[in-house]
């Protein structure tokens, strides 16, 4: 079963590199300085929803599991998603403030059809999949978030002159709390892939990724 968690995670590492979101078109215009803020701003209010949705993944997870190991990551992973004022769906909107737009703009614009799909596809593989494949789903996100939210980050002050570190504490509570979810998903699923289930979460995992190029294709193609 090791053999089988080893080889298989280096697969799900290396198809996430394959496709990993700084090599997306809007990303790349991020970190080099050339979007325009008002595609900053639609990107503000169209990813809020995979921020606000990004919670009940975790939990959808955490229902479909037998292992009271995993469920104890996963609890303590959606804790912080949601805990208090500081939560993660609060830390955005204050991004979306120093960029200039209002929370009541961002909670009341509609979703573009790529966003609303993404959304879709999360919660198919999270809610519908068995957990090991929800797992490989969050991990398929989670291992990206720490190198883009460090590039975000450097973007924004060097080009965009957003400093203030409640504008961009969304992205920094990010580098190091998902630097610590992904490595212990990872060691989950080491522990939890077998020779039959290897397969349905390496296509989880593929379609985690297509999801998040899908909700950039579509902030990208109205605002780029």
């Amino acid at each position: 079963m090791q053999d089988v968690g080893r080889n298989t995670l280096f697969t799900l590492e290396t198809r996430i590199q394959a496709r990993h979101l700084l090599t997306h078109p809007f990303y790349q215009a991020w970190s080099a300085g050339t979007l325009s803020r008002q595609a900053l701003q639609e990107y503000s209010k169209q990813y809020y929803r995979q921020v606000e949705a990004f919670p009940t993944y975790i939990s959808a997870v955490h229902s479909n599991c037998p292992s009271l190991a995993v469920r104890q990551h996963l609890l303590e992973n959606l804790i912080e998603e949601e805990r208090g004022a500081e939560n993660h769906p609060a830390l955005w909107l204050r991004f979306a403030e120093a960029l200039g737009v209002s929370r009541t703009q961002v909670l009341g614009a509609p979703l573009l059809p790529e966003t609303a799909a993404a959304i879709r596809m999360f919660r198919t593989l999270t809610r519908d999949r068995s957990y090991v494949a929800g797992l490989a789903a969050l991990f398929a996100y989670e291992a990206q978030v720490p190198a883009v939210a460090t590039a975000k980050i450097a973007g924004l002050e060097h080009f965009y002159g957003i400093t203030e570190p409640q504008a961009i504490a969304f992205f920094t509570v990010h580098q190091e709390a998902d630097r610590r979810h992904a490595e212990t998903t990872r060691r989950l699923l080491h522990d939890h892939l077998t020779q039959e289930n290897a397969g349905e979460a390496l296509a989880a995992c593929d379609r985690a990724l297509e999801a998040l190029w899908i909700l950039l294709d579509g902030v990208y193609k109205v605002s780029c």
